[in-house]
């Protein structure tokens, strides 16, 4: 039997914050309240043609307990640690969830047995960050099938029936908000040479911020001229991919790390290599990265924001689908399909307003 870890905490306190695409979507989920039907004060206030008062929330009241059971990959990174440890703050502010989190693993075959322990424990709700999503979403489906809603975070699953929810960051918007930020930097400069340093490159995602990345940059007269990928780890970022970098081009104006936690790597082999003559963009948005803004003296100017909350949201929406709420800040009564997160760019100017809900690498 797949092991799970079972976290459940008395009291609701101040959410976890998240940034969100569309303004206010899980910021308020508040709903559902008899007083919202209709009649009362807002009957009155209409007739009278006054503006009626916001509903009162009830979402976040504390209603019938449910079960949400939660698998993710092992948490080899920093950004992936703070992925399952979000989903367990999250929950634990509730006092109407019992939260039963699988140990994490990379290994398919073991988060499937997972699902499958979580469908024959009746849980009310999964919310699940698959290692790879097209091999588990026969499992979703299966979990779905049996009336247990899914929650998908992050990687995609193969066919949409397998989720009733999916949660996703914006790969490709980051890379339009990397480039955007270079264009706005060199976009007078067309002799200018970019560089990225990727991820891992059969990997969709890596895919999808790269050709977000060439398509910002075409906007203004740049591209890529020297590409590596990485493996999304610390020793990836510094072993091989950065040193050969640095090694093919001799002259660097700007680069684009895909992502935060190699950039550990990529600033050690900088520093190794004694360059400083470009500025980098992070990506995923590290406490490290933010402390490096901060001090104003590091080649690091910026990182695009991948959020690490995204397994936060899926619990909040695993709680409202499992006690059948919808969200007030929509017409629509019912919780959404998908939600998309937004890829905001943190420099010095606003990384304030950012580093409380970093990830450290």
């Amino acid at each position: 039997m797949a092991r799970t870890t079972s976290f459940r905490r008395p009291g609701r306190a101040s959410s976890v914050v998240a940034v969100i695409a569309s303004v206010g979507l899980l910021a308020a989920c508040t709903g559902n309240t008899e007083d919202e039907v209709g009649g009362g004060d807002d009957d009155e206030a209409a007739a009278s043609g006054e503006a009626a008062p916001a509903p009162a929330g009830g979402n976040d009241e504390t209603g019938e307990t449910v079960t949400i059971g939660f698998s993710a990959p092992a948490a080899d990174h920093g950004w992936m640690g703070s992925i399952t440890q979000s989903a367990i703050d999250e929950a634990g502010e509730y006092d109407d969830i019992d939260l039963q989190v699988a140990e994490g693993t990379n290994d398919v075959s073991l988060q499937i047995s997972q699902v499958q322990t979580f469908i024959n424990d009746g849980v009310d709700a999964i919310v699940l960050l698959p290692f790879d999503g097209a091999a588990l979403t026969e499992i979703a489906t299966e979990a779905m099938q049996a009336g247990i809603p899914v929650i998908n975070v992050d990687r995609e699953f193969s066919a949409p029936e397998a989720s009733r929810v999916t949660v996703l960051g914006d790969n490709y918007g980051m890379g339009r908000s990397a480039g955007e930020y270079i264009c706005e930097r060199l976009g007078d400069q067309p002799d200018a040479v970019v560089a990225e340093i990727a991820g891992i490159d059969n990997l969709p995602l890596t895919q999808d911020r790269s050709q977000g990345f060439e398509d910002a940059l075409g906007e203004c007269g740049l591209d890529v001229d020297n590409r590596v990928a990485a493996d999304f780890t610390v020793q990836g970022g510094e072993s091989g991919a950065t040193s050969n970098l640095l090694q093919a081009a001799p002259e660097i104006d700007a680069i684009w790390n895909h992502d935060d936690d190699q950039g550990v790597g990529v600033l050690a082999a900088i520093e190794n290599a004694g360059r400083d003559e470009f500025f980098l963009v992070g990506g995923a948005g590290s406490a490290n990265m933010m402390r490096e803004i901060q001090s104003g003296d590091s080649v690091v100017e910026a990182t695009v924001i991948y959020p690490s909350t995204q397994a936060a949201d899926g619990i909040r929406l695993a709680r409202l689908v499992a006690q059948e709420k919808g969200m007030s800040d929509l017409v629509e009564s019912e919780v959404p399909r998908m939600v998309q997160l937004y890829a905001p760019v943190v420099t010095s100017e606003n990384v304030d307003q950012y580093l409380d809900i970093a990830f450290e690498s």
